[in-house]
């Protein structure tokens, strides 16, 4: 099950605000949201209690971090192109503003900031540095760009270095600017002379090279999915990598004792010790296989939910040391995993939820499987059944049987469900645009929302504690009381409905299983009967009586051929036919 790993945390400096937003919500109240509203915070560079943000096209943005728990906008400059990088000297700043080139911005009256000066470069300046007359410009496909600054308000190219690949970040040490060029690495070139800059070293990361720093002999650069490489530039025309981290991009966690496991995407199972909060550090890491989207831990295992190479079991009886103890490939694509018991339930994309019995952690073997049309996205299992997330919405599956999982009801969410979580009576769903959705499973045949919130982005990971569901959204990230729809009961929305009518099966397409839901007005006495293409009758789901209101019936078409069938809903008040078709 993806949680709140997934949350992609905005820059530090965005503010915290209390104030409920023009949402649609029913019985779910907003609390908090972390919400950026600049443009797309690139590059940021600290003096003193000021933070100078190089903000995308919101421009130049100056932000008081006196009281760093209550950071406040103070002023800003919208430069004319597209803010990628900053860099402060004395009482300028220079933004390197992508098609605007080099800007230079007086920032004596920090409230006020004004354009002093400009040099438009021939590329997309994306990066600067300064050191003494000279600002250090990446300037994409043209290399290393070297302007002199002498004169704020009339700044000139001194030199150029035509770096190889694509200038994207640079850095400046004694005699040598560093430059981050994407696919071609790390760069180092001499500026002794800056009207002649010429390359003396260069060192090739395995990613692309998207930002460098220098600190004493080591230049550390970012390089994309491959992480952060160390490189020792002690003798700069031979650098050599000294070290690196690449941990990925968290995709799911899952707390046991004083560790945190983390589904790292490309960066595998990483193990956190988080005994202290305050000041977590990395303890072992398995790599696997494939992206890790998801994990759960039981006892001495993690599951890892491993896209493409399925389900993998880490033994992590040493978190210092974990080792895989065996794997199960799963048919589809996993996306999410919940244990519970002998099993592990696996949301596995387009191939449903499949079932694993892990009794033998070095030897998982799979038990059964409900594969309906659609994609699993995430599961959550609680007592005898599993909560899957899908691209049809909340599914619910009686797991009972391992063997014979079964379709047992379902809450049709208004968008695509990409995360569940269970806690007590209720099951809360991260449903993409449509937000965040409260559902009551006290009957599992027959769930139903009792609140939401249509939050501002993509709901794509939810976690509950207590009344409060905290949701991954996107560029934001939400907080929510849903204290309301806990004490909301059916009756609230027992309206009967005002006409008859044959919903859509659900899934449909469906393989074995789909569920049929019909509203009556009134009290009547009605048959529902499934027909094949030739009239004749294949199955009767319903001969009686049947009261005002919305039921639901399960379709079984265990012993059917494949082929398209038609469900018709006859009494003497109302008839209608459905199409399905039944896939195998």
């Amino acid at each position: 099950m993806k949680t709140l790993a997934k949350i992609g945390l905005l820059w530090t400096l965005t503010p915290f605000c209390l104030s409920v937003q023009a949402q649609d919500s029913l019985n779910v109240r907003q609390v908090g949201l972390l919400d950026d509203y600049w443009d797309a915070a690139q590059a940021v560079v600290v003096v003193g209690t000021l933070a100078y943000v190089a903000t995308g096209h919101s421009g130049l943005r100056i932000v008081s971090i006196f009281y760093p728990a209550s950071p406040i906008e103070i002023g800003y400059y919208d430069t004319p192109g597209h803010a990628q990088g900053v860099t402060v000297s004395g009482n300028w700043a220079y933004v390197a503003d992508d098609r605007g080139g080099l800007r230079v911005v007086n920032i004596m009256n920090p409230s006020s900031p004004v354009e002093a000066g400009f040099y438009d470069t021939p590329g997309f300046a994306y990066g600067v540095a300064v050191a003494g007359n000279y600002a250090y410009v990446a300037d994409g496909g043209s290399g290393l760009r070297v302007v002199n600054i002498t004169n704020p308000s009339n700044p000139v190219e001194a030199g150029f270095y035509d770096t190889p690949g694509f200038a994207i970040g640079v850095a400046v040490a004694g005699n040598y600017a560093y430059v981050a060029d994407c696919g071609s690495g790390l760069r180092v070139v001499d500026i002794s002379n800056p009207s002649s800059p010429f390359e003396e070293g260069f060192y090739d990361t395995p990613g692309w090279a998207d930002g460098v720093a220098v600190w004493g002999n080591y230049a550390y650069v970012a390089d994309e999915y491959s992480g952060l490489r160390v490189v020792d530039i002690t003798n700069p025309a031979s650098p050599v990598e000294a070290g690196f981290y690449a941990p990925g991009s968290a995709e799911g966690v899952a707390v046991w004792g004083n560790y945190a496991y983390v589904a790292d995407w490309d960066g595998g199972l990483r193990v956190v010790n988080i005994t202290n909060p305050a000041s977590p550090f990395e303890a072992g890491f398995y790599d696997t296989p494939g992206t890790a989207n998801g994990v759960a831990v039981a006892g001495n295992y993690a599951y890892v939910a491993d896209a493409g190479n399925g389900l993998r079991v880490v033994n992590i009886t040493n978190p210092s040391s974990p080792f895989e103890e065996g794997f199960y490939v799963t048919p589809g694509y996993a996306n999410g995993v919940a244990v519970s018991g002998n099993y592990a339930y696996v949301a596995d994309a387009d191939r449903g939820l499949r079932v694993v019995n892990i009794t033998n952690p070095s030897s998982p073997v799979e038990a059964g499987s409900y594969d309906p049309s659609g994609s699993a996205n995430g599961v959550a299992v609680a007592g005898n059944y599993a909560y899957v997330a899908h691209s049809l919405g909340l599914l619910v599956v009686n797991v009972t049987n391992p063997f014979h999982p079964v379709l047992t009801g379902f809450y049709d969410t208004p968008a695509q469900a990409q995360d569940v979580v269970v806690a007590g009576n209720y099951a809360y769903v991260a449903d993409g645009a449509s937000g965040l959705r409260v559902v009551n499973i006290t009957n599992p045949a027959a769930p139903f929302e009792v609140g939401f919130y249509d939050t501002p982005g993509l709901a794509s990971g939810v976690a509950v504690s207590g009344n409060y569901a905290y949701v991954a959204d996107g560029p934001y990230f939400g907080i929510y009381d849903c204290s309301e729809a806990l004490n909301t009961t059916r009756s609230a929305f027992s309206d009967l409905p005002v006409s008859f009518t044959l919903h859509p099966a659900f899934p449909n397409p469906f393989n074995e299983q789909t569920m049929i839901r019909l509203d009556l007005s009134q009290t009547v006495r009605g048959r529902l009967v499934v027909y094949d293409l030739q009239g004749r009758e294949t199955a009767t789901l319903l001969n009686r009586v049947l009261n005002a209101g919305s039921h639901e019936v399960l379709f079984n078409a265990n012993g059917l051929a494949s082929g398209t069938y038609f469900v018709r809903l006859e009494s003497a008040e109302f008839s209608a036919t459905q199409k399905v078709m039944l896939l195998r």
